[in-house]
């Protein structure tokens, strides 16, 4: 319900459920999530290409038209927490791949740390869009990112959206955490 008052209230809401099962159920998911009339919806690019291409349909049985994009590597991870689950590959070409996987599956873009948005923008072209979470002002804690940039670096390198969580919520006073982000962007 708290997503529908928000979308009632003409917020763009970012559903942000990163959705990863077998592409009948992903497929499903898109399409319930797209009917409620969110902004941007996402799914995991590891669960492959037929899962990506069932969010893809699911999306489209819904007649609306949110940004669909796929998660990369999360940036919380780095090439340590890569060997771990069994990926060998440098991040970056992990990353790359699965940007890779995601645009010829038809999604919209993806979520990355911005530290590839270059390579990405590159490699896929300007119009893949790259939601960027990962995003520290110059002042924050680093939490559990990995892979952090500051708001400027990601607009600089390509970042299409930046995600920035705690250093907003979690600040003394948020609206003041949000004014010097803005303020950082605006100088850039």
């Amino acid at each position: 319900q708290l997503v529908e008052k928000l979308i009632a209230k003409d917020f763009g809401v970012f559903l942000d459920l990163k959705f990863h099962d077998i592409p009948t159920t992903v497929q499903k998911a898109c399409e319930a999530a797209s009917r409620l009339g969110v902004w941007m919806l996402n799914v995991h690019a590891s669960g492959g290409t037929a899962m990506m291409q069932a969010a893809r349909e699911g999306v489209a049985k819904s007649g609306r038209q949110p940004l669909l994009i796929a998660v990369t590597v999360l940036t919380s991870m780095n090439q340590s927490a890569l060997k771990e689950i069994g990926v060998e590959d440098e991040l970056q070409n992990q990353v790359l791949r699965l940007a890779s996987l995601t645009k010829q599956a038809g999604l919209d873009g993806v979520v990355c740390s911005a530290q590839e948005a270059q390579l990405l923008k590159k490699q896929l072209g300007a119009d893949f869009c790259l939601v960027t979470p990962g995003i520290r002002p110059k002042t924050a804690s680093l939490d559990d990112q990995s892979r952090v940039v500051t708001p400027a670096q990601a607009i600089g390198w390509g970042a299409d959206y930046l995600v920035i969580g705690r250093p907003i919520t979690q600040a003394a006073d948020p609206s003041q955490a949000l004014q010097a982000i803005d303020q950082e962007l605006r100088l850039a």
